[in-house]
């Protein structure tokens, strides 16, 4: 079976955050549990750019190259005695109303659109990538500056526990869950020698996350992309 769609997800800017377990289970589809690392729970912000976008093999005019930055959690998901590692989405922004309604239709997705627009400014050895999204008449941004050369993540490490999460569950209702699969290779990191982050965490994602997303992240990632597909959804009834 074809992908529902294939792109290629560019200079992924993904800011990691220790977050309380309380915080994160109200977002739980049915099926899935928090997953951890060290015994920690994550939420991630993460910016990045949608290029040569396809639906189905189709590629929509005005579709195809565009920002995306979204709030997401890691979960886990049993499949008979296979744990699926995956993310939830708290919310999703992109600026294409058409992507909202057959994301949301579709896979159950919690994308929202609104004015984007982002930034890569390049030298010789650096680079700058800036995303940004108009929000109560303002605009929010994360922005990072990173070397230019890649290395692979290391194995066993925080940056391997954020990137190898390729599931994405979503609740239909309180008794039905979508699954998709991502399907992409381990992204080559650049190293991040600065960030910065403005954002009204409180009415965009909920007072809840206002503490922990207002702490210092404990880890900031810039990954280098790929080509993706993303598998038509499966849904799993309780």
């Amino acid at each position: 079976m074809n992908p529902f769609l294939k792109a290629y997800w560019k200079n992924l800017l993904l800011l990691n955050y220790t977050i309380d377990e309380a915080i994160l289970k109200p977002y739980l589809p049915k099926g899935a549990e928090l997953d951890s690392f060290n015994g920690k729970c994550y939420a991630s912000l993460v910016g990045f750019m949608f290029l040569d976008t396809t639906i189905k093999g189709v590629a929509f005019p005005y579709h195809r190259n565009f920002e995306e930055v979204n709030l997401r959690i890691y979960v886990r998901f049993k499949d008979g005695n296979h744990w699926k590692c995956g993310v939830v989405f708290v919310k999703e922004i992109v600026p294409r109303k058409m992507i909202t309604i057959v994301a949301n239709l579709l896979y159950g997705e919690k994308y929202y659109c609104m004015p984007m627009k982002n930034s890569l400014i390049e030298t010789k050895d650096f680079f700058e990538v800036k995303y940004e999204w108009l929000f109560n008449n303002q605009w929010n941004y994360l922005q990072a500056t990173a070397e230019k050369d890649t290395s692979p993540v290391v194995e066993g490490s925080e940056e391997e526990f954020i990137t190898a999460h390729y599931w994405g569950y979503s609740s239909i209702n309180e008794n039905t869950t979508s699954e998709y699969r991502v399907n992409h290779p381990k992204w080559q990191v650049h190293r991040v020698l600065s960030y910065d982050l403005d954002c009204n965490i409180g009415k965009l994602y909920g007072k809840e996350f206002m503490e922990p997303l207002s702490q210092q992240p404990t880890s900031v990632l810039l990954a280098q992309g790929s080509a993706v597909s993303i598998d038509h959804r499966k849904v799993w009834k309780y």
